[in-house]
């Protein structure tokens, strides 16, 4: 059997073909720390004392043992004079008194007389020298005043504001085939005058 070989004609094509690159965009974000700075002023204390104070006054204790100053003993004494003139000024008024009340029909003048010969009777008692109580003290406690001040802390902050860096993406395309058609004739044959071909 005679095998048949028909005319064909083949067609072979291919498509072009693309290459896509894809570069991503970048986004870099640095933040920089804040800059701060504390500065904490000391507080302020101030303390003043006043000292105790404590007083001794032996004036009367010397009193007591006749040691007496000069300022004061004339005082005294002057202060003395002035009760005994008032009290002889007292007396004499008293006895004249007595002399002018004659409806009496009494002679005062005898017992004037024999009170003003007398001396007084002087008076003791047992007694300490100097006396009880006679050194006079006083005392005054010290005083501490305490003042402070309390300074609040300085703080400075800078921000600073962050570095931001980016790149936008990007697409490459590359040609990576290029589009062929490939023809090709099996048994096609062109047939002439006398002759045939294959083409």
């Amino acid at each position: 059997m005679e095998k048949l070989n028909f005319p064909q004609i083949r067609l072979e094509s291919q498509y072009a073909k693309l290459q896509l690159k894809t570069n991503h965009a970048k986004l870099d974000i640095q933040s920089k720390p804040a800059d701060m700075t504390i500065e904490q002023p000391k507080a302020e204390l101030h303390i003043e004392r006043t000292p105790s104070k404590l007083s001794i006054d032996q004036t009367e204790a010397w009193a007591d043992m006749d040691l007496k100053h000069i300022s004061r003993r004339i005082s005294e004494e002057a202060q003395k004079g002035k009760s005994d003139v008032l009290a002889g000024i007292a007396r004499r008024a008293q006895e004249g008194n007595d002399i002018m009340k004659i409806e009496n029909k009494s002679n005062p003048m005898p017992q004037h007389a024999k009170v003003n010969s007398q001396k007084p009777w002087k008076e003791f008692n047992i007694g300490w020298i100097p006396s009880h109580f006679s050194v006079k003290t006083s005392y005054t406690p010290s005083k501490v005043e305490i003042d402070w001040k309390v300074n609040k802390p300085i703080i400075n902050v800078q921000t600073n504001k962050p570095i931001v860096e980016y790149t936008p993406g990007n697409v490459d395309i590359e040609l990576a085939q290029r589009e062929s058609l490939k023809i090709d004739f099996v048994n096609l044959k062109h047939v002439g005058i006398n002759y045939e071909q294959e083409i």
